[in-house]
């Protein structure tokens, strides 16, 4: 399975085509549109005995498609014409290019079903883009695609996940899945159809001869005279008696130590002499004593050369003495290499921690600043609401004391209304007795049964003390 990340600071911007519009491929639904970038492809990593996820595992695949390194002389209708009838089936395209790689480009298709994209895979994938060209198409499934603004966060893997290096010659990505893949004995790895169109013996990339038994010559010039091999880094370049390209890399890298590949003695350039007079014999490979022998005629009594009868023990003394004090300091001044290179390399480390810490605490930073922000946004909504609330209470309280006082008045004016009705109902009832006293005098008026009568008073009933004034009137009336 693989997953993508994609390193910009645009936006997608509409790209014009007229492949989609034509009435061989009609799809009005599809927008292409360009993207610049720099995309880094991840595969995941095999966990434990478990086997490989490949291509013809159900979880493997998806229905995003990203296509690697397409030409530059394929456009964009020129990619689309190759898609065939494809394209109809498609649901988003996204040209990515990168400023860096003017020669190719790719592209990120996703397509409307998991169908369509096996489909399309089988068809084209190690097809070629024109029957002429000897590039062909490399499609992968994505399952998934991470758009990021920092450099550093995009270049780093998900978990479980490592990128995909690049050929040097096509830089297309090295999968063995899908291209067979070739080592040099630098350690650098090609495409096969890539590495057999190189006529040179040497590496692409770090020049250096792939055949042991090939003449050195000098990486800079050509030149096969007076090679000197760096013993630090393995670089070839002419003795200053040449051009001096030896010499010029130690003044550029500071490795003090070269060996001349004709005479196989070692210089130091920073004591500006041979480390010691040993050198390996050619016939039978055993080391010898390289010494000058006097060209006087007569003894000069300087030099130290002595006559092929030396005491054998004498000479071997000294040539283990010489290999011990070689063999010392070719390891002090390893140790010394190592030391520096691991002191390059923590740098190095600290350095990319130090920026990712820096990019996290810029990250965290912002989002701490955006959420700050949202807090004290809601904690003045929460006091808007507060206050709101406290208006509307008061506004409540008032209204319940105005509801209370119109409750109490409506309760006197009932009370009010219930005495006005009893005291009209009385004096209705004192009317009617009256009309009725009335009647009956005046239909005995007529006859002698009251005459000579006398009348006497009535005690009337004491009256009730909620309501005199009706009592009073009643009384009058009646007298």
């Amino acid at each position: 399975m693989f997953a993508l990340k994609i390193h910009t600071v645009d936006f997608p911007q509409p790209l014009h085509t007229t492949i989609t519009s034509a009435a061989a491929y009609p799809n009005d639904d599809l927008k292409p549109a360009q993207l610049m970038g720099v995309a880094h492809l991840f595969r995941q990593l095999p966990s434990g005995s478990a086997p490989a996820i490949t291509v013809a595992s159900i979880s493997a695949r998806t229905t995003l498609v990203y296509v690697v390194a397409v030409p530059n002389y394929m456009s964009a209708d020129d990619f689309l014409l190759f898609c065939g009838n494809h394209v109809p089936r498609f649901k988003e395209i996204i040209f990515l290019r990168n400023d860096g790689m003017e020669d190719r480009y790719s592209v990120l298709i996703k397509l409307e079903d998991q169908l369509a994209a096996d489909g399309f895979y089988c068809i084209y994938n190690g097809k070629r883009f024109k029957p002429s060209e000897v590039e062909v198409c490399h499609i992968y499934f994505a399952q998934s695609v991470d758009y990021s603004e920092s450099e550093d966060m995009a270049s780093v893997p998900p978990p479980d996940y490592t990128e995909l290096p690049s050929c040097p010659v096509c830089l297309e990505r090295l999968d063995p899945d899908t291209s067979g893949i070739q080592s040099t004995l630098c350690d650098h790895s090609f495409h096969c159809s890539c590495i057999s169109k190189w006529t040179y013996l040497s590496c692409l990339v770090c020049r250096l001869c792939q055949q042991q038994d090939a003449k050195p010559a000098c990486v800079v010039c050509g030149t096969s005279k007076d090679p000197w091999s760096c013993l630090i880094c393995g670089f070839v370049g002419c003795g200053r008696y040449e051009k001096g390209h030896a010499s010029g890399h130690w003044s550029d890298n500071h490795h003090r130590f070269s060996l001349d590949l004709e005479k196989l003695q070692i210089w130091d350039y920073v004591g500006d002499r041979y480390v010691h007079r040993l050198n390996q014999s050619k016939l039978d490979g055993k080391s010898v004593v390289l010494y000058s022998q006097c060209c006087s005629v007569k003894e000069c009594g300087t030099c130290e050369y002595a006559d092929e009868g030396l005491d054998g023990a004498l000479l071997n003394s000294k040539i283990e003495g010489i290999l011990d004090e070689y063999n010392c300091l070719l390891a002090s001044e390893l140790d010394k290499q190592r030391q520096h290179y691991e002191s390059l390399l923590a740098e190095g480390k600290s350095g990319k921690e130090s920026s990712m810490s820096k990019v996290v605490e810029k990250a965290i930073f912002s989002k701490t600043h955006d959420l700050e922000y949202k807090l004290e946004k809601f904690a003045e909504e929460k006091k808007a609401v507060a206050d709101r609330n406290q208006e509307l209470m008061k506004k409540q309280e008032l209204l319940q004391n105005k509801f209370k006082e119109i409750e109490e008045r409506g309760r006197l004016l009932l009370k009010l209304k219930d005495e006005q009705i009893m005291d009209l109902q009385e004096q209705i009832r004192d009317l009617k007795v009256y009309f009725e006293a009335q009647k009956m005098i005046t239909s005995m008026s007529d006859s002698d049964t009251i005459r000579g009568g006398t009348v006497l008073p009535v005690e009337s009933n004491q009256p009730s003390s909620g309501n005199p004034k009706r009592r009073a009137k009643s009384g009058r009336r009646r007298n």
